[in-house]
């Protein structure tokens, strides 16, 4: 290997790059001229290069270009206008799966290469090349060394490889000994020896590869389900890759995941438990919804929903998802959750404490057409996200997110395509059951060591969550009753059906414990009993924004409770928004986790249903008007026990301008429970300090105006500690 990485940095051509950013529309230059800048691009290149002694070959010139209003470009050998649109589109559609129709472009960026010649490295023939056959003399064989290729032996001859000539071929079974390195030539390969004494090896028997079946057994079982998960991953990172909005870019507050032909989820990445809980629901929308309908469901179509009665969870999660086609009908589905900055209603970031119906929470987006066979409806989403009324406040980068949930879909479809044709679409159909069957064994299993239990969690405003979980041991199910929640609330603690079943499916699957994909196998032996008309089954227009991070939180503390297996986790995701109509985000905030038997909790970690990290104090202060004064463990504020509970947290942002501010939060007037008795965190607080020196205390939900120079500073609970 060192040998051969000598040899390529050896053949390697000197380089130098110089770039310019333009700006400049594509089919409308402003401000110069795009062939005029490109030669004076050019030039300083070529000019760098032989600065350093080198000749220039070639300079090879290229150029960034993107939609106007995006941030994510392709790079494309420079050429006319009209070529370089069609190359773009032609890339777009086949990296993003779409194309936005009469969007305009813009070049971004100008690029120069220059390219130094490549150097000649003289090496010796050991002959002439004639075009008539080299007498070649048989080297003399070292040894025979007996060796087992594919649980066969064979004798194997051994050969110094300074006595091989050039001209000389061998088929395997060969080793070859040299003073760097030892070559093996398996059966079915040749090995021989060029002009230049290398050593050239072809396949000679073509490889034999066992057809793909759909019969299970672990190890398979494994590779298909670490498969599914990595396509997940991909798609998150395309996500991330492309996202316009810090939310989704740097705090990370999405999921991607894959679903089998009946929208069953299949595999997720690690990213947001309550999102993939009820991603499910949403793709079954979907299908439901259009499926039936006389346009039905062509290949290149994509969907986006946010409606939190039919599917989703509250409005800023926005959920993009499209069928993967394979004939006629969609083989398997995938989706991508967003949470928007900015959705619209009563409050900059949509997460208003104070809204009483779902109309002042932002734009419902029930089930609509976003991709129309690979057009990007561009105009009618910006009409939708303008209507009602509150809309959003910043509809392009919406739309920015949206295209690159979009992009995030395309990349799963196209692995999912690729794994099809690899093994064949049915077998990959019979492993996605499979891997659904092995997370339902796995949680049966766990049902075994469960025992009947009941928690009831009173919540800041009254309402509470009470669970009773009832184990048939004969059946390996678990009956999990919420009869006696309260009824639904006039403010938006109210939970979708959905988000109840996410919290559910999230604790059975922590208490499963095997490495196996969260996947709507855990739901089967389990039978959820929610009440209607609740608030974790509300009827419309009942306001859900706080269901789904803080009431999520106090239902998996309740379950968990429930079966004794962990004290309270901080039971709230200290929802923080700041902004105007200039700029919004959202953030959630950190605090302790819950001890259990044998373990303390975790301290200033994010805690069950969500999972995203807090936004880089350089980059949320470089973006946004504030400045991060102090982000710190509040210490002592865990449960005492024999295994103390994790501490939480204190968060101090000051405001650089005039916004708005908002608290939606729980455990200010409650606290997180210790277990088997350990003793309860300390709850959470906030205040404001204002200019004048004075202190406000703010309430669990609150919405406050800062001045310049004012600042907001939240503690966030512990977790309760276990044993006494």
């Amino acid at each position: 290997a060192g040998v051969l990485s000598a040899w390529g940095i050896g053949l390697a051509e000197n380089r130098v790059v110089r770039q310019r950013s333009l700006n400049w529309p594509l089919n409308q230059p402003t401000g110069g001229d795009l062939a005029a800048e490109a030669a004076a691009l050019a030039a300083q290149a070529r000019a760098a290069l032989e600065a350093q002694g080198e000749a220039v070959a070639d300079v090879r010139l290229s150029a960034l270009i993107r939609y106007a209003g995006s941030d994510s470009g392709i790079e494309l050998p420079l050429a006319a206008p009209a070529a370089m649109a069609a190359a773009f589109a032609e890339a777009q559609s086949r990296r993003f799966g779409f194309v936005v129709s009469g969007a305009d472009l813009v070049v971004d960026t100008l690029i120069a290469e220059a390219v130094g010649a490549s150097p000649h490295i003289v090496t010796t023939p050991a002959f002439a090349a004639t075009g008539h056959a080299i007498p070649v003399t048989a080297p003399a064989i070292l040894t025979t060394r007996r060796i087992c290729f594919a649980a066969v032996w064979h004798d194997t001859p051994v050969w110094q490889r300074g006595d091989l000539a050039p001209g000389w071929q061998q088929p395997g079974p060969a080793l070859i000994l040299d003073d760097s390195a030892t070559t093996l030539v398996e059966p079915g390969w040749t090995v021989a020896v060029d002009a230049a004494r290398n050593l050239i090896l072809t396949r000679t028997t073509p490889l034999a590869r066992p057809a793909s079946t759909a019969a299970v057994d672990p190890i398979r079982l494994e590779l298909f389900a670490n498969r599914f998960m990595a396509i997940a991953e991909d798609m998150g990172e395309a996500l991330k890759t492309t996202a316009w909005s810090v939310n989704i870019k740097e705090r990370l507050d999405f999921s991607c995941a894959i679903f089998d032909a009946a929208g069953h989820l299949v595999a997720n990445a690690p990213h947001m438990p309550v999102h993939l809980g009820s991603m499910g629901d949403s793709v079954r929308t979907v299908m439901q919804g259009w499926q039936g309908s006389a346009r039905g469901i062509r290949p290149g179509d994509v969907f986006v929903l946010n409606n939190p009665y039919a599917g989703g969870t509250h409005l800023p999660d926005v959920t993009v998802v499209a069928p993967v086609f394979l004939g006629e009908v969609p083989a398997f589905w995938v989706a991508a959750r967003g949470h928007q900055a900015d959705i619209g209603g009563i409050t900059p970031g949509s997460m208003p404490p104070d809204s009483s119906s779902i109309d002042q929470e932002g734009v419902m987006i029930d089930n609509k057409l976003l991709i129309d066979q690979g057009n990007f409806l561009e105009s009618q989403m910006l009409a939708l996200l303008a209507s009602g009324p509150w809309p959003a406040r910043d509809p392009a980068r919406c739309l920015g997110d949206l295209k690159a949930q979009a992009a995030a879909c395309a990349r799963g479809a196209a692995a999912l395509k690729a794994l099809c044709a690899s093994e064949g679409a049915g077998t990959v159909a019979a492993f996605m059951a499979h891997v659904q069957n092995d997370a339902e064994a796995a949680v049966r299993a766990a049902i075994s060591d469960l025992h009947d239990g009941e928690c009831s969690v009173l919540m800041d405003n009254g309402g509470s969550i009470r669970v009773a979980v009832r184990i048939d041991q004969a059946a390996q199910t678990a009956t999990i009753d919420f009869t006696g929640t309260s009824a639904q609330l006039s403010s938006n603690f109210n939970a979708p059906y959905s988000v109840a079943q996410a919290a559910v499916l999230y604790v059975f699957r922590c208490l499963a414990g095997n490495d196996l994909p969260m996947n709507d196998g855990c739901m089967r032996p389990l039978t959820l009993i929610v009440p209607e008309g609740c608030l974790l089954r509300p009827r419309p227009p009942a306001a859900v924004v706080a269901g789904n991070v803080e009431t999520s939180q106090i239902i998996t503390d309740a379950l968990f409770g429930a079966v004794g297996k962990l004290a309270a986790s901080q039971g709230t995701m200290n929802n923080f928004t700041f902004g105007s109509s200039d700029f919004q985000y959202y953030e959630t905030i950190c605090g302790g986790a819950g001890a259990g038997d044998g373990f303390a909790g975790a301290s200033a970690v994010q805690t069950h249903m969500t999972n995203s990290r807090l936004t880089d104090p350089e980059v949320l202060e470089s973006r946004f008007p504030v400045l991060v004064e102090r982000f710190a463990v509040r210490h002592g504020s865990g449960g005492a026990g024999r295994w103390p509970g994790g501490d939480g947290s204190i968060r101090h942002i000051m405001a650089r301008t005039a916004m708005t501010a908002s608290l939606l939060s729980g455990r200010r007037a409650t606290t997180p429970f210790g277990l088997a008795g350990g003793g309860p965190a300390l709850p959470g607080t906030a205040r404001v300090q204002r200019l004048d020196a004075t202190v406000e205390i703010l309430g669990p939900c609150a919405r406050v105006e800062l001045a310049a120079g004012e600042s907001i500073i939240i503690e966030t609970p512990g977790g309760g500690g276990y044993g006494a």
